[in-house]
Formats: C-alpha cells, structure tokens, sequence
C-alpha cells in the first residue's frame, strides 16, 4: 500500500465513527435564522454559473461530452461532525473550513456522478449535527432538522421558479441529504405535475419506507422514469443496529442491476474511491436482502486497511460509474417518452 493512501483512509475512518458527535443539550436557533436568499450564489455548493468540485470529471470520463438531459438537484449528507469545533444543533451557513469540506467530499465524489447528465444544483443549507441524530434530546433534535429541511425546501422552490424552466429534472441526495429530500419528494412532488417533471429521485443512504409516497412507486427497471431509487449498503451478513426485517417496508434498488436480480461482479461498471481518477471496475456484486444491500469486502488499492462493515461512506462511490450510466439512461428514456406524447 502506498504511504499517500494513509491520509485518505484516515479521512475515511474519522468520518465513519463521527457518529459519536455530541451537540448542546438544549436548542439555540443560529444567529442568523432568518430565510436564505438563494438568489446568492455563494449559497450554493454547486451551480452551472461557477466552478465547483461538482463540475470534477475523473479522468477515464474525460473524453466523454457533457449532455444537457435534465437538471439535477443535490442534496449532501452530514459534513458537520468534528466533536471539538462543530458544537452548534446547525452548522452556520458562512462557515469557510465546512463549506471546503463540502467541496472537497460531496461534491467532489458524490454530486460529480450526475456531471454527465446536466447541470447540477446544490444547495448549502444548516444542516443539522451529526449529534442530532443521537441526541437524547428529540425535541431539540427536532429543531435542528426542521430548520435544515426548511433551507433545502427554499432552495428546492428558488430552483423551480428562476432555474428549471420546464426542463426534467433528478432528486439526488446521501445520508441527511435523504432524511430532507425524502420529505421534499412526498410535499412538493408526489401526486403533483411536477411528478411528469421527474426523472428519477435517488434517495440513498437513508430508510425509505415503501409506503411513505401515495403515487411516486419504487422504480422497477433500469430506463423507468417518475419513480424512487433507495439503498444501503453492507458487507454480506452484516445488519445495521437495531435491524429489523425492512424487506416489505423500505425501498430497497439494486444499484447495479436496477431491478430486483442480484447483480454478479462481473456485471458492476465501476467503482470510485480512494483515487479519484481511478476507476474499479467488477469488484462490488449487489444482492438485495432484507431491505439492505449487502455485498462481499470489495477489494481495491488499500482495502486490507478498510474494516467496517457498514459501507455508508460507498453508497454512491461504490458504484459510481453504476449511477452515472443509468441517470443518463434514465433521462434519455425520459426525453423519448415525453416526445412520443407530444
């Protein structure tokens, strides 16, 4: 192993067992509470009119020619965890070493999957502290999630009325970025016109319960459109804490097959993890099984270090190439679809 996949497997570590990250017993508003004005784009971690790390393209993609199928909403997971310096229920808009976090991780690995597809539009909003999720204190806990989910929803609004312009559009998002986009999804867009508006919705990381959504269903196979993707990823026979059976109750995509076969080694596209400009291919297999994804220890440059079971950090990274083929497959079939009806 070579001595420069130290720092980045550290990285990775710390931010696997940030789980732990305690927030203040009770809730204080952030001194600036009041609605975001995303007519500024500083409050946007991504966005076609500057450069971002959402705009990255690994290099075996670089020859291939961006295409203008749909937008892409995006939403990122918990960055604000660091147990000494991070100690407010919501992370400040305007906090600069966050704010690089952000770029250098989400959108540098996660939001540059959909580059591909379109433009990509991320919001920053005050997302709540990884304690929020621990906190024995659900009230307070509550706040923190409400006032983030109020950003993402104001910034979700301020897309479609100066931005979309009637064009398709994908819902992406990780982690916490789910636990909001979920909710978004079911206010805004199910059982709404802006449902034929939709891709598809990539709610990753987070449970989704199957019967959360009155219209929108789980998508079925690998070129459906208007409809949800969801998973979590595991090393084979691992279980998540205080797992119970999910199989009837959460939306469970396989992320390789994007239909409910398990997916053999041979059939994963690609992964990208500790080299950006690496692409790994046919190491991750896919099997659904009791609403997780469970898989073998994938092996790539470093792995022998890598010893958690609970592949969160990979949900997207691990298929990368995976989730890039199939947002731009989807699109396609949603531009095809919607020009046979005209």
């Amino acid at each position: 192993m070579r001595i420069a996949l130290l720092p980045k497997l550290l990285f990775i570590t710390l931010l696997l067992s940030s789980c732990n990250g305690k927030v203040p017993k009770t809730w204080e508003a952030p001194t600036s509470n009041q609605e975001l004005d995303y007519a500024n784009i500083d409050l946007w971690a991504a966005h076609p009119s500057k450069s971002d790390s959402a705009d990255l393209v690994p290099l075996p993609f670089q020859d291939e020619k961006k295409q203008e199928l749909a937008d892409v909403f995006f939403v990122y997971p918990t960055i604000y965890w660091q147990k000494k310096s991070d100690d407010k229920w919501n992370a400040p808009i305007d906090d600069e070493k966050l704010n690089e976090r952000i770029e250098a991780s989400s959108m540098k690995n996660q939001a540059s999957i959909f580059n591909a597809v379109g433009d990509i539009y991320a919001p920053r909003y005050r997302q709540a502290h990884i304690g929020a999720y621990y906190s024995d204190n659900p009230a307070a806990s509550n706040k923190a999630f409400e006032l983030a989910y109020q950003d993402v929803k104001d910034a979700f609004l301020y897309y479609m009325e100066h931005y979309n312009e009637g064009k398709p559009f994908i819902i992406a998002s990780h982690s916490q970025g789910t636990t909001h986009c979920m909710r978004l999804v079911r206010e805004l867009i199910d059982g709404t016109e802006l449902e034929n508006q939709l891709v598809v919705a990539y709610l990753v990381g987070i449970g989704v319960p199957a019967f959360y959504y009155n219209s929108l269903k789980p998508c079925t196979y690998p070129t459906e459109t208007s409809c949800l993707c969801s998973w979590r990823t595991f090393q084979k026979g691992h279980y998540p804490n205080n797992h119970f059976s999910y199989q009837t109750q959460y939306i469970n995509t396989n992320p390789i097959s994007w239909t409910d076969q398990d997916a053999p080694k041979e059939d994963h596209l690609g992964a990208i993890l500790l080299d950006f400009n690496t692409l790994e291919t046919g190491i991750c297999e896919a099997k659904k099984h009791e609403g997780l994804i469970w898989m073998e220890k994938p092996a790539f440059k470093g792995s022998k270090f890598f010893f958690r079971k609970n592949y969160h950090i990979g949900d997207y990274n691990l298929f990368y190439l995976d989730v890039r083929t199939n947002a731009v497959n989807r699109a396609q079939a949603w531009i095809e679809k919607h020009t046979e009806m005209r």
